[in-house]
């Protein structure tokens, strides 16, 4: 069976002055469908551009990556964004971005127009998505900016959902003060990403982040190491070729 997400010998480098420093170093693993998947990392270490090459946000300068078969490098431009909008959601709490005049619901709400809903509909979904995240009914129709930090982990956590993905991409999602608000995010995220029989690619500096989730690896000096053995995520060792998956 072809593999959800696969990297093969990827490669990402980043300019600084004078020198190039490599953030990941011929990358090769596979994810499969319904997996949910721990990336622990210091900061630095080259987790979040592994996130955002797996949602398609960033490119690889080497090697390929595949989303269910398909090299996202050959997609065009607005190809990958229908992706990022569709089957596959972003989140990280460094983008949260919100238009101050919105209420939280049509901050879910709003960033569905692409998918061809009605403003009834996709405030109905909207709706449905903040309740199962816990933003109670008498909430929703606040003020974005009312918003508290696990409120407003919990509500980016909401948007993504509300687009029915298969892959959730979350890079360091909840910057919590409250250490049992931040448990409660993660439970939440983990049992949504469950019941939808969901992939879920989650990195964090804590450890603590990322309990329950049923594949660990760890990522360092642009090399990204396995410390679970069972379960569908296998960073391979360097591969001579970049063969498409399943060939």
């Amino acid at each position: 069976m072809t593999p959800l997400l696969s990297f093969v010998n990827v490669g990402k480098r980043y300019s600084d002055g004078g020198r190039e420093i490599h953030v990941l170093d011929d990358v090769s693993l596979d994810i499969d469908m319904g997996v949910s998947v721990g990336v622990l990392g210091a900061r630095r270490s080259g987790k979040s551009t592994l996130l955002r090459l797996a949602a398609g946000i960033t490119l690889a300068d080497s090697g390929t990556i595949y989303f269910r078969g398909r090299d996202i490098a050959r997609m065009g431009g607005r190809e990958r964004g229908r992706l990022l909008r569709g089957q596959i959601a972003f989140v990280s709490s460094a983008d949260w971005r919100a238009n101050l005049s919105e209420s939280v619901l049509d901050h879910v709400a709003m960033s569905l127009g692409s998918e061809g809903l009605t403003i009834r509909e996709a405030r109905r979904r909207a709706s449905r998505v903040l309740e199962e995240v816990e933003i109670g009914a008498g909430d929703i129709e606040e003020p974005i900016t009312s918003l508290v930090p696990a409120e407003r982990a919990r509500v980016m956590l909401a948007r993504a959902l509300a687009h029915e993905p298969c892959l959730l991409v979350a890079d360091e999602p909840a910057l919590i003060p409250s250490p049992s608000e931040r448990d409660t995010f993660y439970a939440l995220l983990r049992k949504a990403a469950s019941e939808r029989n969901m992939t879920l690619l989650m990195a964090s500096e804590e450890m603590a982040a990322l309990q329950g989730t049923r594949i660990l690896m760890s990522i360092a000096g642009g090399e990204v190491v396995s410390t679970e053995a069972r379960g569908t995520v296998v960073p391979m060792p360097r591969r001579a070729g970049a063969e498409r998956p399943g060939q």
